[in-house]
């Protein structure tokens, strides 16, 4: 994948263009005759009891070709540099910058809000750990945290996944950085703060019928 198409693909407010690549061939998988560092545990499967219902039905040619199940199962390569009984940290293997890694759940969920709450949460919690380690390995002394999340973000393998971006002062990497941002209309806000509440307290409601009736 071109350095452009790396660049839309993170990008949030970029739409990637062309076809997903092969699941066979992802866009994290290393070049042929390239080993992995480290080994690792078999990833969930679709019956695991760890499964939580909010991903949803996953058949088992979901998870025989999701480039990140085949890593996690030890069935292809990566450069492993952190791993727990959650989630497994990779380099990239199409990096924006040296140390771009991945954080990456052990069971399959293709979305982040199909990700259940602890399994995000144990991601989150290892970004100081990991990003400080990546920062000074590659002498950094910042990073961008990025989640692509769904197509139109450019989203590309459709397993949950963040990124750790090292970055440098100067190294202008996102072209958007340099933009003017406009103000916000006062008006607009106001109908989007009304609508995004609305949102929460549905979900808020759902999620508490859901815990009465589980109780």
């Amino acid at each position: 994948m071109s350095p452009p198409r790396r660049l839309a693909v993170l990008h949030s407010h970029l739409r990637p263009e062309g076809p997903a690549p092969p699941a066979g061939r992802g866009e994290n998988e290393l070049a042929e005759g390239q080993e992995a560092a480290v080994s690792t545990s078999p990833c969930a499967v679709a019956g695991d009891d760890s499964r939580s219902a909010a991903a949803g039905p996953v058949g088992d040619g979901e998870l025989e070709t999701c480039v990140f199940c085949r890593i996690i199962r030890d069935e292809a390569p990566a450069f492993k540099v952190y791993e727990d009984d959650v989630c497994l940290c990779i380099l990239d293997s199409h990096p924006l910058a040296p140390g771009h890694s991945l954080i990456i759940p052990k069971c399959h969920f293709s979305s982040l809000e199909a990700t259940p709450p602890t399994v995000v949460a144990a991601m989150c919690s290892k970004v100081p750990f990991l990003s400080n380690a990546i920062m000074k390995a590659t002498q950094c002394d910042s990073f961008n945290l990025v989640v692509n999340n769904g197509a139109a973000a450019g989203q590309v393998i459709f397993h949950t996944h963040c990124h750790i971006i090292p970055r440098k002062s100067g190294d202008e990497l996102w072209p958007t950085e340099s933009f003017r941002r406009s103000s916000i209309e006062p008006n607009e806000t106001s109908n989007l703060i009304s609508c995004i509440k609305e949102q929460l307290d549905s979900s808020l409601k759902t999620v508490k019928t859901e815990a009465v009736m589980q109780s």
